[in-house]
């Protein structure tokens, strides 16, 4: 299999289409101190599929707390055996959020390692209501986004050392797969190898321990005029996931799903496949169960926990089986993609 860069629609890999102009967008695959060893178990009753532990780690390099929360697999785990997700919130998030995709990919062998971001966490909605614009502004910054990125590299350190015990040793250091939604798939985009050039100097982030990536509701690179430039040097499968009604509005900082494919179109690697479902909201990948509709909210969450798993059988199996039942399952909520014709070369669907 030389690449699989695909868009899988209603009708199959070799028929998927997308029709941009009726709103029918598709299923398009795809200085204080180091806080060691301190770990409190929040859940683990009797006959729960996986465990969840809280970790409130700091890094002493930059004095800055890295809170996690790690959802992890019950039921024997042996050295070097179990892959894991390390994953970054949006805006305004927590390691709290996303815990159905947690639950989800714990439950079926992969370990979910949930990143809090300190200075663009739930605490922006602390405060004087009327400056939350600006504190979500501030949060924005390029620094922030940099500062993100180490914080995902730090808790992977943390992870993977002695520290964690048995749960570390079980980690296949072969399956780590970096993942965020909104602005932590800027931050995971960051981690992959995305790269923007300052005064003459590139800066990177880069940490070549993670083998694939999940990318949901993708920003673009805000005053990045090449963002293939930016994104050339990603080289590892990736999976995009957004929908036709997925928009971020804060000021300054709009963006809609154009920008998602955009980010997807841009990345070179052949490995990659996008998913994109008909109607939602930008949040609704989040644990919040109203936005975008009650019924799809629903659906869209169990779809694309479902997907991770399915696109991870494909990057490190080849195995393509649980894409073609994924896409089975859950034809009914997805959009349509355009003719090949239509799409610029990156995109049109090649053999599986």
């Amino acid at each position: 299999m030389k690449g699989w860069t695909s868009t899988l629609g209603p009708r199959g890999p070799k028929d998927a289409h997308v029709d941009m102009r009726r709103r029918k967008v598709s299923a398009a695959l795809l200085g204080a101190p180091l806080s060691l060893g301190w770990a409190q178990t929040r859940a683990q009753t009797a006959g729960q599929p996986y465990h969840v532990i809280d970790y409130d780690w700091v890094d002493p390099t930059r004095s800055r707390p890295v809170p996690a929360r790690l959802y992890w697999p019950a039921g024997p785990t042996p050295e070097g055996t179990v892959p894991l997700v390390v994953f970054s919130h949006g805006i305004g998030g927590s390691r709290q959020g996303y815990s159905y995709l947690g639950k989800h990919w714990s439950s079926h062998g992969i370990a979910s390692l949930h990143v809090q971001h300190v200075g663009s966490d739930a605490k922006l909605w602390s405060g004087n209501p009327f400056a939350v614009v600006g504190r979500l502004q501030a949060a924005a910054q390029e620094r922030e986004a940099i500062a993100r990125a180490a914080d995902v590299r730090f808790a992977l350190d943390r992870m993977l050392s002695d520290e964690i015990g048995e749960r570390g040793a079980a980690v296949n250091r072969q399956r780590l797969i970096a993942a965020g939604h909104s602005y932590g798939a800027n931050t995971t985009l960051l981690t992959i190898g995305a790269e923007v050039v300052r005064d003459g100097q590139t800066i990177s982030c880069h940490d070549p321990r993670f083998a694939a990536a999940v990318i949901i509701s993708a920003p673009p690179f805000y005053n990045e005029p090449d963002l293939a430039a930016v994104l050339s040097k990603i080289a590892v499968p990736t999976i995009h996931v957004t929908a036709t009604e997925d928009v971020i509005e804060i000021p300054g900082y709009r963006s809609g799903m154009a920008d998602r494919l955009a980010v997807f179109n841009a990345i070179p690697h052949p490995h990659k496949l996008l998913a994109v479902f008909h109607g939602g909201s930008h949040s609704m990948f989040t644990d919040r169960r109203l936005t975008g509709g009650l019924a799809l909210n629903v659906k869209v969450k169990a779809a694309t926990a479902d997907l991770a798993l399915a696109f991870l059988d494909l990057a490190f199996g080849r195995d393509a089986a649980s894409l073609a039942r994924w896409q089975a399952n859950w034809m009914p909520i997805l959009a349509r993609t355009p003719m090949p014709h239509e799409l610029p070369a990156a995109l049109r669907p090649l053999p599986v």
